[in-house]
């Protein structure tokens, strides 16, 4: 009887420790994916097999949600794909920063700041590229004057979730700038 017992608890340290010793299983290539993730995740397609594992599995997760996302949310995703996925794992986390601290804005602010951000956006291309380029030129004492900098296309998770370094946005994700105001859609 102890023999047996004996032999079954080795039996299970030896099948946990293989199990263990495993590696996890990689997330697929381009080529692997179903051809509705290839449709969904389409604006990735020229760099997903460069990307970390752990990035394409957020990806994936993202994908999954996709089909029960809201018509306009999935414009948002598609939309904003490349753009994220394109930025250095510093810039997504000033990016993640900077959407934190518009979220802990009091409501005065932020509505302050959708107004600036949509007169911004009525502004011709021209004079929007001009006041970026005066934005990087200029000193952080003009933003703290109270001056509306110039917004660049980075993009912010949404403030529900709290993706790590190196990992893409929710699909709630809502533009953001180095001190651009929140936009409705971040609500």
């Amino acid at each position: 009887m102890a023999k047996a017992l004996l032999a079954v608890a080795l039996w299970l340290c030896i099948g946990f420790s293989a199990a263990a010793a495993t590696p996890p299983k990689k997330p697929p290539s381009w080529a692997q994916l179903t051809p509705e993730q290839q449709q969904i995740l389409a604006p990735l397609a020229p760099t997903w097999d460069k990307l970390e594992p752990a990035r394409k599995r957020k990806w994936l997760g993202i994908a999954k949600r996709y089909p029960k996302m809201k018509p306009e949310e999935q414009t948002k995703v598609q939309r904003r794909m490349q753009p994220w996925a394109s930025l250095t794992p510093e810039e997504r986390q000033a990016a993640r920063e900077r959407y934190r601290k518009l979220e802990k804005l009091p409501p005065d602010k932020k509505q302050a700041l959708r107004q600036q951000w949509e007169e911004y956006n009525r502004l011709p291309e021209q004079e929007r590229r001009k006041l970026g380029a005066g934005q990087r030129k200029a000193p952080k004492s003009a933003t703290a004057a109270g001056k509306a900098p110039a917004p660049s296309a980075a993009v912010a998770p949404d403030a529900g979730s709290t993706p790590s370094q190196g990992e893409p946005p929710a699909p709630t994700a809502a533009p953001a700038a180095p001190t651009a105001p929140a936009t409705a859609a971040a609500k």
